[in-house]
């Protein structure tokens, strides 16, 4: 018997019309992914229905595409330590980058089969304390518990809203283009998360620059889904809903304090699961073939320093 989440009836009627969802089908897809994971012999990954069914969502029920993406999850991270060390949400650092709230699940979706909308705050964390990677890191934890736990996130894809008020050339500058290139990487290849749109507001001078560098590394169908209203907060009511956003944005869905002590709860009870991570990765020496390596996935020529910023 499959060990998942029943869905609701309108993301079901979703994940049948866009995902190529057979619901009686579900156990035979899961059964060969776990038996291509069992003969990975370089692989270790997690093979609980929940957490497999969102691969396959994620990548319309190919199953080729569900084994890329998931020894690209894995490997990727094992290229990036820097990114899954420390993933305790009740290490003390990580706890205070959560209670800063740089990254935000907002509580309400505009429709029963809507996606979820994301909402991301730069400037909420010091450059001077906190580095980008740390930043990352919790984010990534964020995601893996919306892939575990939010239907919305994992079937109708999420929208995400950054907000640059009050980000600083120090901000921009923990961007080298390698880092770009890593976190680009992660979002497209290595994770079965659906990007449904990307707004940007509040953008200061100079963001182009981190802009198109993101961009260069991006694909054309996720180009086409970026939108930049600079101080327009109606232009973006035009794509989201303003109801759906905090107080603080003219909103309904309550205090922004608010949404970060549930993210924080949420965090806390998910916390064996993410210590469970360390098992998790990839072993290269016993990848079949060439194995991979952080250059041969990350290297980027140059950084951000020594772009010009007018």
């Amino acid at each position: 018997m499959v060990n998942i989440r029943p869905l609701s009836v309108a993301l079901s009627k979703k994940a049948q019309e866009e995902l190529n969802e057979r619901p009686e089908r579900i156990q035979e897809d899961l059964n060969a992914l776990r038996q291509w994971i069992a003969k990975a012999a370089h692989l270790r990954c997690r093979i609980d229905d929940q957490f497999l069914v969102a691969f396959l969502r994620g990548c319309k029920y190919s199953l080729e595409r569900a084994k890329e993406k998931l020894d690209m999850f894995y490997t990727v991270r094992t290229m990036s330590p820097e990114l899954i060390r420390t993933r305790d949400p009740e290490d003390p650092r990580t706890r205070a980058i959560i209670r800063l709230g740089v990254g935000l699940a907002l509580p309400n979706t505009e429709a029963a089969d809507s996606p979820r909308i994301i909402l991301v705050r730069p400037a909420a964390y010091d450059p001077a304390q906190f580095t980008i990677s740390e930043i990352i890191r919790v984010s990534t934890m964020i995601n893996d518990l919306m892939m575990m736990e939010d239907d919305n996130f994992v079937v109708a894809g999420q929208i995400g809203i950054l907000d640059l008020a009050n980000v600083t050339m120090a901000h921009f500058l923990q961007f080298t283009p390698s880092f770009v290139k890593k976190m680009t990487l992660m979002s497209q290849e290595a994770s079965p998360l659906r990007q449904k749109g990307f707004h940007y507001i509040n953008t200061p001078h100079g963001f182009e620059v981190v802009f198109n560098m993101f961009k260069n590394f991006m694909s054309e169908k996720n180009k086409s889904r970026l939108y930049v209203h600079g101080q327009d907060l109606e232009s973006l009511y035009r794509h989201v809903p303003k109801r759906l956003l905090p107080a603080e944005y003219g909103g309904e869905a309550g205090p922004i304090q608010d949404i970060i002590n549930q993210t924080e709860k949420k965090f806390l009870a998910f916390r064996e699961y993410f210590l469970e991570e360390d098992k998790y990765g990839t072993d290269e020496k016993k990848r079949p073939g060439r194995p991979k390596d952080a250059e041969s996935l990350f290297g980027v020529e140059g950084s951000f320093r020594q772009l010009q910023v007018d």
